[in-house]
């Protein structure tokens, strides 16, 4: 017997089926990431295709079914389609970076509301220029890592349990986790960590606003997260909306 669910949706992505439908996947606020399709979404005389577009926030009806992997959309309302950011390619990129990891590190039917809410508002923060959206995305990507199960333990050294600053260099092992410099002397097997490369971490984990970094730092934080769910997550195979604008750009 199908279940019938209201729910507001963020689209993660949608592709072509047949000659006339879609198939979507939806983050849900109650339901989490859900696989869909849209029946006749593709004719002229569908308005369902420019409702449930990638990134927009989404009213959505649809019919849930235990045995079925796809569940079909009766209905959608648009409730924002964030114009802001799909008007400039670099807010475009990393929005579609925060889809993509929603997308590839969480579970099919697994509700997580923190999660839709948080992804709710960070499209919000980069739709309002907030802050950079490279520092938007790695925010994102510190509370989804945290969210599900993989947290980075980033405020203590893991030998001798000293509070890390944000101001000094710091070692680090994907085994071991971060160590403070001094122990960093005497332990061989640790990657040092420019300082401020750890501050950028330290305050994306600690929501603490970031002033003064350059975008080569940025960069190579976001990298570091990317490379922290490789080695935890064998599955994942890294973000391919940053490297495909990267050969647009």
């Amino acid at each position: 017997m199908s279940e019938i669910i209201k729910s507001k949706a963020v689209v993660l992505s949608k592709m072509n089926y047949s000659d006339s439908s879609l198939i979507v996947t939806l983050y849900t606020e109650h339901n989490g990431k859900v696989s869909a399709i849209l029946k006749g979404a593709r004719s002229p005389k569908s308005k369902l295709a420019l409702i449930v577009d990638t990134m927009n926030l989404i009213e959505v009806i649809f019919y849930k079914k235990e045995s079925r992997e796809l569940h079909i959309v009766s209905s959608a309302d648009l409730i924002e389609h964030y114009p802001d950011i799909k008007s400039d390619l670099e807010t475009t990129k990393y929005a579609l970076a925060v889809l993509e990891i929603v997308r590839n590190l969480t579970i099919e039917n697994e509700s997580n509301v923190r999660l839709f809410k948080g992804l709710v508002r960070i499209l919000e923060h980069f739709e309002n220029r907030k802050e950079q959206p490279s520092v938007l995305f790695g925010r994102y990507f510190m509370f989804l890592i945290s969210e599900t199960g993989y947290e980075l333990m980033i405020d203590k050294c893991s030998n001798c349990s000293k509070e890390l600053s944000p101001n000094y260099s710091v070692g680090y092992n994907y085994s071991a986790g971060f160590i403070c410099e001094e122990c960093l002397h005497s332990h061989s097997g640790f990657e040092k960590i420019d300082s401020e490369l750890f501050k950028f971490l330290y305050c994306l984990k600690n929501k603490k606003f970031l002033n003064g970094l350059n975008n080569r730092i940025i960069d190579e934080g976001n990298s570091f997260l990317e490379r922290y769910v490789k080695d935890h997550i064998p599955d994942f195979k890294g973000i391919q909306s940053l490297s495909m604008f990267k050969q647009i750009l």
